[in-house]
């Protein structure tokens, strides 16, 4: 992929100056390294983004459920899984 863009910023020196040491530890050109973190922080960045938005669907579904009379009370789900606790042999009374 071409470098036509430059991108120029301002941190504390201690921190350029171990940073710069540590890629040239790793044999590796710091313009390099900087690329691969933007990569990969944009990636988190875009997982975040997914598993909120996945959540959110989740709830959203979970709210619409209640709402049509079709949810558990907090009763019922804790006799559901003690059920499922003592078919498993994981609880006793």
């Amino acid at each position: 992929m071409a470098k036509e863009t430059v991108f120029t910023m301002k941190m504390e020196k201690d921190l350029r100056d171990e940073f710069m040491a540590e890629a040239k530890a790793a044999d590796r050109p710091a313009s390099q390294v900087v690329r691969e973190l933007m990569r990969e922080f944009i990636q988190r960045q875009r997982e975040a983004r997914e598993y909120e938005s996945y959540i959110h669907h989740k709830v959203q579904l979970a709210r619409d459920s209640v709402k049509r009379g079709q949810g558990l009370t907090h009763e019922e789900v804790e006799a559901v899984f003690t059920a499922r606790r003592k078919a498993m042999g994981g609880e006793h009374d």
